[in-house]
């Protein structure tokens, strides 16, 4: 007697699993190598594309092959990314960030050799009775106009045509054109005795374009510095980049109001920077990003305690009437002193 055939569940499976099975393994004998590729190629089941006759790949081919190809590839150049920009550049960050936190903008004040030249040329100056120009402290003409150029210089010179550079945009020379144009890159290897970097470089337009453009502001800054006090400080790029951090050091300028704050104006006559607010001003205000933290404003201010350059809580020196007094005596606020003479007077015999 025969069996009913019983199309059950079990049954209904084995059916579409050979049929799958052939299809799976000979399915492009009857639609054709090109049309089985077309078909699907991300079958989720075991379908090998190693098998030249199957009717689809199993989707781990393609989901390998996108991890290997695209994505791994893709994690290298990030790796690579990381490891040959992102990483050096966290890092000179983080070693800015250490130095910084201790001094702060005294840096700028005490540590810069272009600074110190600046400031030893000056006092040359002044020795030799050459006049000073400054910007009086009830004219803001002259420093308003000034300030917003080292923030150019740091945004273009630093940040712009250097990544245009490594971009493709502009050409290989502008690669780190604030550098090539830096008095301080020709001021210290003078001093080193080298004249390497005054030559210029007539096989490239740009770079001889760079270097007269150094060479003009060394020349400059050095004979500018006996009759203006900290000339490129004022426009350096580098005093921008220390300003936008200057609150995340507890290294600062600290400044209460007395009676006759903005009426002597000694502290303002006395910075090298030619800055009123701190004659006008308190608090953050008097702290301008243009400052130095070089503390002649506490120097000559003749109040007690007016003027403190402070360390956190610590006040590292304030000022103090006794301490003017004794200060004025060998120099005036503006930084003049009694010129050198040459011939004796007899007068004075």
């Amino acid at each position: 007697m025969l069996k009913t055939f019983f199309p059950t569940l079990s049954r209904f499976r084995l059916a579409v699993q050979l049929v799958m099975l052939f299809v799976s393994v000979y399915g492009s004998v009857f639609v054709g190598t090109y049309m089985a590729d077309k078909i699907s190629n991300n079958l989720p089941a075991l379908s090998c594309a190693y098998d030249q006759m199957n009717g689809g790949y199993c989707v781990l081919i393609p989901t390998q092959h996108i991890i290997h190809h695209r994505i791994g590839e893709a994690l290298v150049r990030a790796q690579q990314l990381t490891f040959g920009m992102v990483l050096p550049l966290l890092m000179s960050f983080v070693a800015f960030f250490a130095f910084f936190f201790v001094l702060g903008k005294a840096f700028c004040g005490w540590v810069c050799p272009l600074g110190t030249l600046q400031e030893l040329i000056g006092k040359l100056g002044r020795r030799f009775g050459i006049g000073l120009r400054r910007a009086e402290a009830g004219d803001l003409g002259d420093v308003r106009r000034v300030r917003p150029v080292k923030w150019l210089l740091l945004l273009a010179l630093v940040f712009v045509l250097p990544l245009l550079t490594g971009l493709g945009v502009t050409p290989h020379s502008l690669g780190n054109p604030y550098c090539d144009i830096c008095p301080s890159r020709v001021a210290t290897t003078l001093l080193t005795g080298s004249t390497e970097q005054l030559a210029l470089r007539v096989n490239d337009g740009i770079g001889f374009g760079l270097g007269a453009v150094a060479n003009l502001l060394i020349g400059f800054t050095l004979v500018g510095a006996l009759a203006i006090r900290q000339p490129f400080c004022r426009i350096c790029p580098l005093l921008a980049f220390n300003a936008v951090f200057q609150r995340l050091s507890p290294m600062r300028l600290a400044k209460k109001m007395h009676d006759n704050c903005g009426k002597c104006g000694i502290c303002s006559e006395a910075c090298p920077m030619d800055i009123p607010e701190i004659a006008r001003e308190e608090g953050r205000k008097a702290y301008h990003e243009d400052c130095t933290l070089c503390g002649r404003c506490a120097e000559y201010c003749p109040q007690d305690d007016v003027i403190q350059l402070k360390w956190g809580p610590f006040a590292l020196f304030s000022s103090r009437r006794d301490y003017y007094k004794a200060k004025v005596k060998g120099e005036l606020p503006d930084g003049t002193v009694k010129p050198v003479k040459f011939v004796r007077n007899p007068a004075d015999a």
